[in-house]
């Protein structure tokens, strides 16, 4: 006979994530990893085997200690401590409307903490290494000019990895104005202008390809010689060959796709494109999200300072070591 706990965590991931809530795959799985992470630690740890595993089992003491062990035991940083806790979290608060005899204990787990993280700066490349980048697929074989095309296209929609990965021949409109098409969390859609030059790439790789004619709109946009559609890995793995070619950070094992999203976001900023429309090319729900990008640039912080400067402090002004008086004052301390 399954436990309350099998049962509960069955309608939670089934029923509520993936029907009411309609939740992607991507968030159900890894919704579905901290459980089993949690669920081998009950064996593990408190010798719990999964058929005997009961709600009674799961406080907020026991939640904790799981967390603690998340970082010491297997070294996770606080950023994937505090994803599995908010998975947790997410399941306690659903178990509330469908068992309230539990919520004292489902909110003494709800209150557990996040664990404060320091915020890295935004890894990004600058223009000229984007540039480097870009040009270094060799654009003389059939693939280099593929990779070429992926490589524009995924810096110029900022796309997440996931968002190329899924983009079919139907999704890319080469029309004026020329745009993408991109399906991102929560399966929303989103429109991403193309410039020219990107737009002009993937013309001539879709006539290349034979995809422009009829009957190839549910193609594969990026796709392997096997026709099989590039999968995430594989599109890291392009990302990181030519960024090793271009003498970049990939060298050092640094490089990963997302770091054109970041570069096309921090480039924008710099150019002055406003945080509204920059949020809107990413798919951030929050513009909190996309405040990141400007606490991390210093040259938007370095123009703002410029543009807000006044004639207040002007050029004129004595040298200090020019000054007796202040020379004096100083001397006098």
């Amino acid at each position: 006979m399954a436990t309350d706990f099998a049962v509960f965590l069955h309608r939670f991931l089934s029923s509520h994530m993936a029907g009411l809530r309609g939740c992607s795959p991507n968030t159900i799985t890894s919704y579905r990893d901290t459980f089993k992470i949690l669920i081998g630690w009950f064996a593990g740890r408190r010798s719990v085997p999964p058929e005997k595993l009961t709600l009674d089992h799961i406080d907020a003491a026991a939640v904790t200690d799981f967390l603690g062990w998340l970082e010491t035991g297997r070294h996770n940083c606080a950023s994937t401590r505090n994803q599995r806790l908010a998975a947790i979290t997410s399941f306690f608060r659903w178990l509330q409307s469908q068992e309230p005899a539990r919520m004292a204990a489902c909110q003494e787990i709800l209150a557990i903490p996040a664990k404060a993280k320091t915020q890295p700066g935004v890894p990004h490349l600058t223009v000229a290494q984007t540039r480097q980048l870009l040009a270094a697929p060799d654009r003389s074989t059939r693939r280099g000019r593929r990779d070429a095309t992926l490589l524009a296209t995924l810096y110029e929609t900022a796309a997440r990895v996931s968002e190329l990965a899924g983009l079919a021949v139907r999704d890319i409109r080469l029309e004026s104005p020329p745009l993408a098409v991109l399906t991102g969390k929560g399966r929303k859609t989103r429109h991403v202008p193309l410039g020219a030059s990107a737009a002009a790439l993937l013309g001539a790789y879709l006539a290349e390809n034979s995809l422009d004619k009829p009957g190839h709109h549910d193609h594969p946009l990026f796709f392997s010689q096997h026709h099989t559609r590039l999968s995430r890995g594989g599109i890291a793995w392009i990302t990181a060959k030519y960024h090793t070619q271009a003498g970049g950070p990939a060298a050092a094992g640094t490089c990963h796709p997302h770091i054109l999203r970041h570069s096309r976001a921090m480039h924008l900023l710099e150019s002055g494109v406003p945080l509204p429309y920059i949020r809107d090319l990413l798919g951030h729900a929050e513009l909190s999200t996309t405040e990141i990008y400007a606490r991390a640039s210093t040259e938007a912080k370095r123009k703002a300072l410029e543009a807000a400067s006044t004639d207040i402090v002007t050029d004129d002004l004595p040298e200090w070591n020019h000054d007796p008086a202040l020379l004096t004052w100083l001397a006098s301390l």
